[in-house]
């Protein structure tokens, strides 16, 4: 099982969130009912949807880890796993994505542009037989 694969399966049995296709067209997504919040591209990233304020509140903290992208512009942020722990670090921020749907959420009305995969800002390029 794949770093990758143990981040979605922990986080399909979190009841406020569900699978689905990822609007970008590649790998897996999770959704809540507020929209998607991740998508899983290949073995090894995963983009989460933070919001701009999220990321904005907790910049210093993402930006101090090796293992996170910040894409100038997108609400989204890529994740690489290339340890146990980063599994962890997902799930940590999928929460943050959650609650920062609720509390952070962007003006209604803003486009929601797409995950980082679809501006070539992962780490790598997605592999569409991903996961």
């Amino acid at each position: 099982m794949t770093l990758a694969s143990r981040a979605l399966a922990q986080l399909a049995t979190w009841p406020d969130l569900r699978r689905a296709a990822p609007s970008c067209g590649l790998g897996q997504a999770l959704r809540s009912a507020q929209g998607e919040i991740a998508h899983f591209h290949s073995e090894r990233d995963v983009d989460l949807l933070l919001t701009d304020r999220a990321i904005r509140r907790f910049a210093k903290d993402l930006r101090d880890t090796g293992a996170i992208r910040i894409v100038p512009g997108s609400q989204w942020v890529t994740i690489r796993l290339d340890a146990a722990s980063d599994v962890d670090l997902v799930l940590t921020l999928a929460s943050v994505a959650l609650q920062a749907q609720l509390v952070w959420a962007d003006p209604v009305g803003r486009p929601l542009l797409g995950c980082n995969d679809q501006r070539g800002a992962g780490f790598v390029r997605a592999d569409p037989g991903g996961i």
